[in-house]
Formats: C-alpha cells, structure tokens, sequence
C-alpha cells in the first residue's frame, strides 16, 4: 500500500512538472506570435511557375515591389540572345548577399533579415536562389528560345527592306527616263528680261544632279530608319534604337522649333520687302518716264534717268537690309558679328581700286562725255563705246578689238567724242586730209580737183559742201587742206580711204602732179609720176578743170 501511494505521488508530481513546462512554452509562443508576426511572401514568377518568395522590405521598396522587379531582371536574362549561364554568380558585399550577371548587372540581394525568415543563412538562400534562377533561365532557353524567331524577323526585315529599296529605286529610275523624254518641254531656260540667266543644257543638268542627291538621300534614310527597327528585335541592341532616333529627330525638333520661333520675325521681314521692292517699282516707273521724255525735269538729261535710279535703288535695297538685320537668326550673337566685322575689313582693303572705279564710273555719267554707239577715242584707243559698266567701259575699235578701259583712267584721259555732233540738226562731223603742191601749179586748180574728189567720196554730207583751206606757205610748197562734212563717224578709215583715192584720181585726170616739189626740182627731164592711162597719144591729159 505505502509503495503505491509512493508511485501516486511520485507521478503527481512529474505531471505537475510537466505542466507547468508546457504553461511557459506556450507563454513563450504568444509572446513570440505578438512581437513577430508571420510575414506575407510575395511570389518571384519570371514564368509559369513561382521560383521563391520575398518577404521583407528593404528601405522604400516594399517585399512586392522588390518581387516584380526581380522578376523582371530574370525577364532580361531570358531575353538576352546571347546569355551566358556561368555569368550568374553569388557576390558577397557588407551588409547582403548579391547574385550578379557579368559583373554590374544586380538582379538581387538576400539580406539577414530574409535568412531569418526561413530560418536560413544569407548564404544558403542566395545560392539556393542562384540555383533556381538559372534552371529556370536554362530551361526557358531550351525548351521556348527566342533567338531563331528573332534571327527569322530580321531576315524577314532585311528582306522588307531589301523589296522597299528596289522599288523607290526603280520609281526614281522610270521618272528620269520620262524626264529625259521630255526634256526639249521640261527645259526652256530661265530667262530674265531678256537675259538668259540658265540655258537649257544647263538647267537639264542642275535637275539631273538634284534628282541624283534626292535619290541617295532617300535610299540612305530609308536604310537609316530601318535600323532602328532591326535593332529592337535583340534586346541587348535596342539601346541603340533611341540613340539612332535622337540623332535624326533632335536636330529636326530644334529646325522646327527654331523656324516656329523664326515666324514672327520672318513675317516682318516680308512685309518690309513688299515694302520696298512697290517703292522701287513706283520708282522706276517715274524715272521709265523721264527716260522716255515724257516728263522733263529742268537741267536732268533723260539719259541720266537709268543710272540715277539704279544708285536710289542700292541705296534703298541697302536701308531695307539694315532694317532687315536685326530680324535675322543670329544676328545678335558674337560670331555673326565677328563674321560681319571681318568681311567688312575685307571688302576695304581688296576694293579700293574698284571704288575708285565706281566713282569715276558715277562721275562719268552726269559728265555726259559719250554714250553708247559713240565713236570716240581715249588715249590711243579709237572706236565705238559697246558698254558702259560702273567699273570700266569697252570700245570696239575699226578692227573689231574690244578693248576694257577701266573709268579711273577714262576720268583721267581725254576724251574725243567723233560723235556728238552727228544728230539730224546738225552739220556732222568735218574730217579732212593735207596735200602738198608746188607754187607752179594754180590754187584753183587745186580746190577744183579737191572739191570733186570730196564730192566723189561715199559717206559724205554733200550739204555743206566740201571747202579747201591753205593751212601753210612752205619754202617749196603750199598746203591744201580739204573738208568734208560726214555723219558716218564710226567709218572714218573707209571714208579717208575713199578721199584718198579720189583725190588721186582728180589730180591726174587735171595733170597736178601730187609729187615733192623737192623731187620736181631734181628731175632732170624724167617723165612725170602720172600714170600713162591718164595721158592720150597727143601728150595731153585725159581731163581737165574750167578755170
């Protein structure tokens, strides 16, 4: 009886024991239960299936977001046409864990914290979460790869391309043959005011070589707009895509953007130059008037009238551009200045002689010293003034040489003008040409047989009619001057010519031997210079003048 109520108590007391055990562990339990709640997990799922959970935060980044953006890098992985499995490595750092692809591409980071969840080390999960991670990699690659459908897009693309390049390049080859086909209707020169600024050939070929730079830069940028295309099929290239992109459209956005700006001012400038350009019209129209005579300003010649308004008309295209100027882009920036300032230098230095050009040029025309179609001579130089520029004028001679004399020396040189009184109310030009004959010989034979060898000359004014001057009485000789009125000027040597072989012939047919009275002296009872047709059997002339 003692020894079982010796067992009682003894078992009383161990299920005492053990009760009050279990009363501290579950105290424990709900301790721990209220100071570390379960955490949710939130699932990393690259693909079908979940590979591992994240449960903790880190910072700002909530244990969802911390889940999609791994899944998204292990997305890249996948992605990734050349990814190298062996690039997937476990790195440790200070505070977590890092599981890197080629040395700076994170895809996560196992803290303590995410051990202590799983009653893990940091170690042991990074490595179990490499592991997953490149199964899982592995097995997409094998079983779903992506690259023969990319490699087949870009042959299909390559292909595309290759169809669209052939077809604009044979649009462009079909328009320059209809081009060239009518190329006798498309090209007609352009032509202003009688001036034939492009001739035909010229213009064929500035078209031609404008089709040919429109066709390469459309068949380059068809090409350069397609690589952008080629190059996000593969997602390591597409990078490239906004590169090649921000090339072409940032530059057209800043032309766009800047000629948006530009429209204000460009408007303004416009306006000023319909301004200016009815101004001149208005202008001109008044000056066409007065070089037409049909209004008469007092001491303004009519041929004064073109050339002073093309001097009002720079002056005022050159009042419109200093008003222009600082409308212009850029005008206000130090370069354009720079630019400005040095082209102006320029033009002072290397132009001083055409100023001086254009100043005696200037000069010239209010003299009024000759005009165009005068046969004039300067210096040396005899002929007919073909062109008057403001920096030189040109002379075509009696022997169809142009000759350019620049106006500095014209201004400086005299000037005869054969010309200036050849108009209808006047007599004309009186040119003329010396003989020499002996005091033997009667004067009045001498001025009959001048007078009909003047009135035997082609181009000579018959009214007034020649008259012979004596300019001299010499030791031997006296000098017969004969003159001629001729409103011919620019045919002075075919004139003189004629005179000359007219007077020839009067004098022998009058037996006036035109002879050195020197040579008559010394003669010796030779026969006469006169030739033998003017002589008949007789000894006697064949003609002779009425005294």
């Amino acid at each position: 009886m003692k020894n079982k109520l010796l067992c009682f108590l003894v078992l009383s007391v161990i299920l005492f024991s053990s009760y009050t055990i279990a009363q501290k562990d579950t105290s424990k339990v709900v301790q721990t239960n209220v100071f570390q709640p379960k955490l949710k997990g939130y699932p990393v799922v690259p693909f079908k299936d979940t590979l591992f959970y994240v449960y903790n935060k880190v910072g700002s980044f909530s244990a969802e977001n911390r889940a999609n953006t791994i899944t998204g890098k292990i997305k890249e992985l996948y992605n990734d046409s050349f990814f190298d499995l062996d690039s997937i490595v476990v790195v440790p750092s200070d505070i977590s864990q890092d599981i890197i692809y080629k040395d700076n591409f994170v895809i996560m980071s196992v803290l303590e914290n995410d051990a202590k969840v799983e009653n893990q080390t940091a170690i042991f999960i990074a490595q179990r979460n490499l592991n997953l991670i490149k199964k899982a990699v592995s097995y997409q690659h094998e079983n779903y790869s992506q690259l023969p459908k990319r490699l087949g897009y870009t042959i299909l693309l390559v292909f595309i391309i290759g169809i669209v390049l052939f077809i604009v390049g044979k649009a462009f080859n079909w328009l320059k043959v209809r081009i060239l086909k009518k190329s006798d209707s498309y090209f007609k020169g352009i032509t202003y005011n009688n001036i034939n600024i492009v001739s035909a050939q010229k213009q064929q070929f500035l078209i031609m070589r404008l089709y040919a730079i429109v066709k390469i830069i459309t068949l380059i940028f068809i090409v350069y707009f397609s690589l952008p295309v080629l190059f996000s099929i593969f997602p390591s290239t597409e990078v490239y895509t906004t590169t090649l992109l921000r090339w072409i459209l940032t530059p057209a956005k800043s032309t766009i953007m800047g000629f948006v700006g530009f429209l204000p001012s460009l408007i303004t400038i416009i306006v000023i130059i319909i301004i200016f350009r009815y101004s001149i019209k208005i202008i001109k129209f008044f000056f066409d008037e007065i070089k037409k005579e049909n209004i008469k300003i007092d001491g303004f010649y009519s041929d004064w009238a073109m050339p002073t308004f093309n001097i009002i008309r720079l002056l005022m295209y050159a009042f419109m551009l200093v008003i222009i100027f600082p409308y212009l882009p850029g005008s206000d920036s130090s370069i354009f200045k720079g630019v400005s300032v040095f082209v102006g230098v320029l033009f002072s230095l290397g132009s001083s002689n055409a100023i001086a050009n254009m100043v005696a040029g200037l000069v010239i025309t209010y003299m009024r010293p000759f005009k165009i179609g005068d046969f004039i001579k300067i210096g040396d130089v005899s002929g007919e003034v073909i062109e008057k520029t403001a920096l030189v004028t040109r002379i075509r001679t009696t022997k169809f040489e142009d000759i350019t004399i620049p106006n500095a020396t014209v201004l400086s040189s005299t000037s005869t003008n054969f010309s200036a009184n050849t108009s209808h109310t006047t007599n004309g030009l009186l040119i003329h040409t010396t003989v020499t004959i002996g005091y033997d010989v009667p004067w009045k034979d001498i001025y009959g047989a001048l007078i009909d060898a003047a009135l035997k000359t082609e181009m000579i004014e018959p009214n007034p009619s020649p008259f012979v001057l004596q300019t001299s009485l010499d030791d031997f000789y006296v000098s017969y001057q004969i003159n001629v009125y001729t409103k011919e000027p620019n045919k002075q040597p075919r004139i003189y010519s004629s005179l000359h072989q007219n007077i020839q012939d009067s004098f022998n047919a009058a037996g006036i031997e035109i002879m050195s009275p020197h040579y008559n002296a010394l003669r010796d009872g030779n026969k006469t210079t006169i030739p033998e047709n003017y002589i008949d059997r007789n000894g006697n002339f064949s003609g002779s003048f009425d005294k």
